[in-house]
């Protein structure tokens, strides 16, 4: 199994925060958006390296701008 990116994780744990905050389950969520809520799933769990398409419908469901999304980019680490 690959390991996580710490940046992708990060994201992930934001998207959850953001979609719980609006009071979403998971399910309800990627029905919402229009992706499977295994691949959710592995989004929030830092699994994958979402497309931006993915990220923009995402944005638009919780009625937010996309850059709102990302975590603080000082509290990255990209080495």
């Amino acid at each position: 199994m690959r390991k996580k990116h710490p940046a992708l994780i990060k994201l992930g744990k934001r998207i959850g925060e953001l979609r719980n905050t609006k009071g979403f389950s998971q399910e309800d969520f990627a029905h919402e958006v229009g992706l499977d809520r295994t691949y959710m799933g592995s989004v929030e769990r830092g699994e994958r390296n979402i497309a931006a398409i993915n990220l923009i419908r995402i944005a638009k469901t919780l009625k937010i701008e996309v850059g709102d999304l990302f975590p603080s980019i000082r509290t990255l680490n990209l080495d």
